[in-house]
């Protein structure tokens, strides 16, 4: 079995495979702080949980945007699993040339993000990953990796109105009724919510006029469902396609 690890600014999605099957997955609070015991006790405590034996793993795939707990990854792996984890970066080898400069610069989630979106999907194609910061990867038609936009994430900018703005209190992030707000908590909804939407859409449309317009949009990440659904050009919503990629890229470099 395979053990994937992606470790994000805000989450950390883990993931079981059994050959080509996602077994079970859980998604995590990346803390920094933890010990290796504390992550070695904490994976102990998932696989039990989940009637998993640990013993059976054999292989360890990480992609990390947060370099201070690759150290205490590698030790827990190599403590609680016996095992050296391979961390996916822009030298890995995954079949789809990296048209980005410096290719240093390409976060670990990106990468593994498009190569299973050119597996599952086809090209060309863009993914936007819903994270702490959202991003839109471009992937062209002869699958190279072109580059993409960032921008800040939905949570992100709904802190910042709210620690700046004094009169407005923090509201649950969902889909408002109806667009125009007859409350002050439907309104910041309807802001955050209808106004996320639109800097997607708007993105996208731009992205898709460069690329072609045979360009299929997946969305993924903690509010790919939320803002998804509410898309006009989003298509595929793939909770799995970080794993996925995962654990593409860990048998493409094992061989």
């Amino acid at each position: 079995m395979l053990l994937v690890i992606d470790v994000g600014n805000t989450n950390t999605v883990v993931g079981v495979y059994e050959d080509e099957k996602l077994i079970t997955n859980w998604r995590l609070s990346t803390e920094r702080n933890r010990t290796i015991d504390e992550y070695g006790i904490l994976f102990r405590n998932l696989f039990t949980l989940a009637k998993m034996d640990s013993e059976k793993i054999t292989g360890i795939a990480i992609s990390s945007v947060v370099p201070p707990l690759n150290f205490t990854l590698t030790k827990m792996a190599e403590n609680y699993f016996g095992l050296t984890p391979y961390y996916v970066d822009h030298s890995s080898e995954t079949g789809m040339p990296i048209c980005y400069h410096p290719a240093t610069d390409v976060g670990a989630d990106r990468i593994v993000n498009s190569v299973a979106a050119i597996q599952r999907y086809g090209t060309p194609c863009i993914i936007v990953d819903f994270g702490t910061a959202t991003t839109f990867d471009a992937v062209s038609k002869n699958s190279e990796y072109l580059g993409g936009v960032i921008t800040p994430g939905l949570n992100i900018s709904a802190e910042a109105l709210f620690q700046r703005a004094a009169r407005l209190s923090r509201v649950e992030i969902r889909r408002p009724e109806q667009v125009v707000g007859q409350t002050t908590i439907g309104s910041v909804q309807s802001g955050l919510y209808y106004g996320y939407i639109g800097l997607v859409d708007g993105i996208l449309r731009r992205m898709i006029a460069e690329l072609g317009e045979s360009t299929k949009v997946i969305a993924t990440g903690g509010l790919a469902r939320l803002i998804g659904r509410g898309s006009e050009l989003i298509e595929e919503i793939d909770d799995d396609l970080t794993l996925e990629g995962l654990r593409l890229i860990y048998e493409r470099n094992r061989k």
